[in-house]
């Protein structure tokens, strides 16, 4: 153990403590603060996914909308461009999920889902974004006997639902990917795939300029109010100016970050989740790991471990140790935690033993909007004028198009099927109130964690929580 711990230690030591996809020559210089006072038809206040699609959907339906885009950094920087860059069909955190909250529709939204994933890659070719776009699909794969079975259903229920997956015994999974641990896995071929997420959202930021988006970067909402038959978006930046957008709607797709709303603030917490990116394997080291299908993996504990290769072949490794802060705190600072990227290393050479030698290049932490359900939520504001999709629960770069698709409906056009699936019409349960919220969520990271710890055995509190739709097992 020691000597692992020392092997973890020595490849984090020259890493950067900074985002590797955003180290890149590719990224854009900021973008202006808005200063004065502007006229929108719609406002979109954060600058990740949810916002992108949202401006770029917008656009798209009446080019002659005025759509002003603004953020509190820069456009794309935050949890957009801090994730795996899994891309996946799903709206509903995982057919499971779905299948446990949605019922009654989750062949709908199934159906939906692998739409939106289509209608994505079908973007990035109309407007010209290049994203590194891999499909791939995922394994998703078993590394301790308990998870096993639940592999094997988790096969059947794809196949119930028309998606293409095949059980793969030990033997086989370590022939797609050589690693000792692998004891079973789950071969899912259809709507997954692997993007750089931080080209994504650059990609996306750029289409929006050339179709007419106003952007601005560094601009802080700081109120949201009623203004005759809109809204008033009154905004600060960081050299102590301020400026005001005079919008007929708006659409909200801030994240895990402070809203305006209670609402939001009621139903999503923010929870940090850690990254590392080693530096480019040689062909040597690739041949010694196999992975010819470049498939993106996961494992199957309650704290997962997601991975994939890049594509100068550095190998991303991430997940496993999600953080909650008391009182939902959010700070830069919390972007590095030491003892979870140590964590990370050690549990990546348990993998790839392998691999030992190899260095880390880049580390980082970003923040993830989860709420009670484990996947998106809707609603609106202001007397309908606001709109906003929160709550993907790290699972929505592709779930984000689907989000702002919804967003839109909400503001304009009201008939809207969409609006009738229980996804929209149901409202996320709220986290109690602090310090009960704290106090319950913390407990609730010990209690997966212990039964990680005895072969998946979900205690009494996870079962209270499950029976309460609030079980969390992914």
């Amino acid at each position: 153990m020691e000597i692992e711990k020392e092997h973890a230690r020595k490849a984090l030591q020259h890493s950067q403590g900074s985002v590797l996809w955003l180290d890149s020559s590719d990224r854009p210089p900021e973008n202006e603060s808005l200063e004065g006072t502007v006229q929108a038809d719609l406002a979109v206040v954060g600058g990740g996914f949810t916002g992108l699609w949202a401006a770029l959907q917008a656009k798209e339906r009446d080019p002659s909308r005025e759509v002003i885009l603004i953020d509190s950094g820069r456009i794309g920087e935050q949890a957009s461009s801090r994730n795996g860059g899994f891309l996946s069909a799903t709206l509903t955190h995982g057919l499971a999920n779905g299948v446990a909250r949605f019922p009654k529709q989750v062949r709908e939204l199934v159906r939906l889902g692998q739409e939106n994933f289509d209608g994505l890659v079908a973007s990035l070719q109309t407007h010209q974004i290049d994203a590194a776009l891999e499909l791939t699909g995922n394994l998703i794969v078993a590394d301790a006997e308990w998870q096993v079975s639940g592999v094997a259903e988790f096969v059947d229920l794809l196949k119930e639902y028309g998606e293409q997956a095949e059980f793969l015994g030990a033997e086989q999974a370590r022939a797609q990917v050589h690693s000792p641990t692998y004891l079973a896995a789950a071969q899912v071929e259809s709507g997954e795939g692997l993007v750089d997420p931080a080209r994504l959202a650059w990609g996306l930021a750029a289409a929006c300029r050339r179709l007419g988006v106003r952007i601005f970067d560094n601009t802080t909402m700081v109120t949201m109010l009623r203004s005759g038959a809109g809204v008033l978006l009154r905004t600060q930046n960081p050299g102590g100016g301020g400026g005001e957008i005079r919008a007929n709607a708006v659409v909200l797709g801030t994240g895990a970050f402070p809203s305006p709303l209670r609402a939001i603030n009621r139903r999503v917490v923010p929870v940090y989740d850690y990254v590392l990116a080693t530096e480019p394997l040689s062909s040597q080291q690739l041949d010694s790991v196999g992975w010819k299908g470049r498939q993106g993996l996961a494992d199957t504990s309650n704290q997962f471990h997601y991975y994939r290769l890049t594509q100068d072949n550095r190998i991303l490794w991430g997940g496993y140790d999600a953080v909650f802060y008391n009182w939902g705190k959010v700070h830069p600072k919390l972007d590095q935690r030491p003892e979870s990227h140590q964590l990370l290393a050690e549990q990546f050479f348990r993998t790839f033993p392998q691999l030992e030698g190899l260095k880390f290049s880049h580390r980082w932490g970003g923040v993830i909007d989860t709420s009670t359900r484990f996947s998106v939520g809707f609603g609106t504001a202001l007397d309908g004028r606001v709109a906003y999709a929160v709550g993907y629960t790290g699972l929505g770069v592709g779930a984000t198009r689907f989000g702002a698709r919804v967003c839109l409906d909400l503001l304009y056009q009201p008939q809207s099927e969409l609006l009738q699936l229980d996804l929209v019409r149901k409202k996320m349960l709220p986290f109690p109130p602090e310090p009960i919220r704290t106090a319950g969520i913390q407990y609730t990271r010990r209690a997966i964690a212990r039964a990680d710890a005895h072969q998946g055995r979900r205690g009494a509190w996870l079962r209270t929580l499950d029976a309460l739709g609030l079980g969390f097992d992914s």
